[in-house]
Formats: structure tokens, C-alpha cells, sequence
């Protein structure tokens, strides 16, 4: 859920940089996005860059070190997933991404068309267009979906949306989704099943358009038939944005049946350890991780 980032992180101080950041940030407002490449909507624009690198990422969490020198790119339209067993450290690149400020870069870059995003904060990372579907969508009490989308869908455009504008866009993306027309009214993840959480995710996704989806374990805790229907989803969107980005963070072969990658790449010990086409899912599914454990 992407929250513009900021729900969950509100009460975090967001006003400061990481201190290792520091170095970077001596120009005037260097913590804060500049748009270089800017046209609506805030998204960067820089076509002869990737649309995601992540270049040589050292993490650590509480001073220890969990991503050892992260490469990786994804290009625009490209859908990439990322496997690995536990622990390995996929859902750290994940927060890491979009900048929770719990988990600290020692070394390394991420850029979003070719502007170093490395020190923004998390609400300046999603107006740019980053997105991030969390493994545990939080409830929000008190908040329906249609009121958080659309404070979300306004600052990712930088203009007030009327309620009814944006109710428009939400029936069309319901109907588009499969999903209860009155699924808008209701409080935000409150009294939602699995399912409902993380189709709720795919909706976020789909009315707020980023340029870069970020989908940590999107099938954590679901059948089958709930698996398919959000994957189903994120391919609906996926029509409506062909530009779009997607890394799937996944552990499982059976998600991408139905959300088949151009690319897999495996990470152990929070290092990527292979990287290759969808055969390597299969391979992996074959034969577990053994052969690319230390």
C-alpha cells in the first residue's frame, strides 16, 4: 500500500536526511526532489536512463549490515522478479526503495531516471512516481478509501482532486478490478480479508498510476484463487500502463504463472546471486536454493 509512503512512516523524522547522506547534501535543498526532467504529474523524465538502478546498495539495519552491494536494473514496461528464502533480504530492498528511513544506505545509489534519489524522503520518492505494495498492508481506521485516495492522488499531482472526479476513476478501476462497488466507502484495510488487502493494493496501484510498482510478496497469505485475482489485476493495470515498471518480490514459482517476468534474479544473504529469464524461476522451483546457498 503505498500510503504516499507516508502513513506508515508519519512520526519518523523526514525533515533530516540519513546521516551518511550528509556528504551529498551540503548544496542548498539537495535533501529535497528537484525535476529536472518534470512534466505532469511530477514524473521524472530522462529517456536514455534506466528507469530503476540500484547501484552497488549497501543497507544496514540497527548497524548491521544486511545488503552487501545491490545491482540492478529495470527498464520501462519491464516486469522483473525477485526470489529468494527467507531472511535473504528482498523485503529490505523493498522499504529500502522507498526510503523508509529505518533501514540505512552505507553505500551505493538508487535512481529513478537517472536522478539519484538516494536521500529523499519517502512522500518525495511516490510523487516522482515510486510505488510500493506492502506485504502487510496496515488498517487505517476511520479513513475510507475513496478520502485516502484521493489526498493521495492529489499530492501525487500536485493539485486539490474533487471527491467526485476521483469517485469517477475509482467505480471505472472497481469494475475494471472485479470489486464491490462499494469497496470505496469502506475504511481503509478495516475488517478486509487478505484478499480484500491486497486487492485494495492493486486498486491503489491502478488509480494512482506510478511509473515504478514495487510489490513485496503481493501473494503472502493468499489461496490460489485470491493469488489470481490480484495478479489478474496488476495485469489489468499493467495493460493500461505499458510504460509501467514492476519488481515483484516473490517467493514462490506460482505467482509468476500468472505474472510471468522478463527477468528473475535470486538473492541469498543479501546478495543477488543469479540472474536470468524466466527459466530460472522454473529451475529454481525444481531445485530449491541449495545450489546458490554459501
Amino acid at each position: 500500500m503505498i500510503q504516499l509512503a507516508t502513513s506508515r512512516l508519519d512520526g519518523a523524522d523526514r525533515s533530516r536526511p540519513h546521516a551518511h547522506n550528509q556528504d551529498r547534501l551540503h548544496a542548498p535543498d539537495r535533501g529535497r526532489p528537484h525535476f529536472p526532467y518534470r512534466s505532469s504529474g511530477n514524473r521524472l523524465k530522462d529517456v536514455s536512463a534506466p528507469l530503476l538502478e540500484i547501484d552497488g546498495l549497501h543497507v544496514s539495519v540497527d548497524g548491521t549490515e544486511i545488503l552487501h552491494g545491490i545491482d540492478l536494473l529495470v527498464g520501462e514496461g519491464e516486469l522483473h522478479a525477485l526470489m529468494g528464502p527467507n531472511g535473504s533480504g528482498k523485503s529490505t530492498l523493498a522499504n529500502t526503495l522507498m526510503g523508509n528511513p529505518a533501514y540505512e544506505v552505507t553505500g551505493g545509489a538508487v535512481r529513478l531516471r537517472g536522478e539519484d534519489v538516494t536521500a529523499w524522503a519517502p512522500d518525495a520518492r511516490a510523487k516522482a512516481g515510486m510505488f510500493l505494495a506492502f506485504q502487510y498492508p496496515e488498517e487505517v481506521p476511520g479513513v475510507p478509501v475513496v478520502q485516502f485516495l484521493r489526498r493521495a492522488l492529489s499530492a501525487r499531482r500536485g493539485m486539490d482532486l474533487s471527491v467526485l472526479e476521483l469517485r469517477l476513476a475509482i467505480m471505472e478501476w472497481l469494475g475494471r478490478l472485479g470489486m464491490d462497488p462499494a469497496f470505496g466507502d469502506r475504511y481503509l484495510n478495516e475488517g478486509f480479508s487478505g484478499g480484500e488487502k491486497k486487492r485494495n493494493e492493486v486498486l491503489q496501484l491502478a488509480v494512482l498510476e506510478p511509473d515504478l510498482a514495487i510489490l513485496d510478496e503481493t501473494d503472502s497469505g493468499l489461496d490460489i484463487d485470491a493469488l489470481r485475482l490480484v495478479a489478474g489485476g496488476v495485469q489489468e493495470v499493467r495493460r493500461e500502463r505499458a510504460a509501467m515498471g514492476t519488481l515483484v518480490v516473490t517467493h514462490y514459482q506460482r505467482l509468476l504463472e500468472e505474472l510471468p517476468p522478463e527477468r528473475v534474479h535470486i538473492m541469498v544473504a543479501g546478495r543477488i546471486v543469479a540472474s536470468g529469464g524466466p527459466e530460472l524461476a522454473i529451475e529454481l522451483e525444481r531445485s530449491g536454493y541449495e545450489p546458490w546457498l554459501p
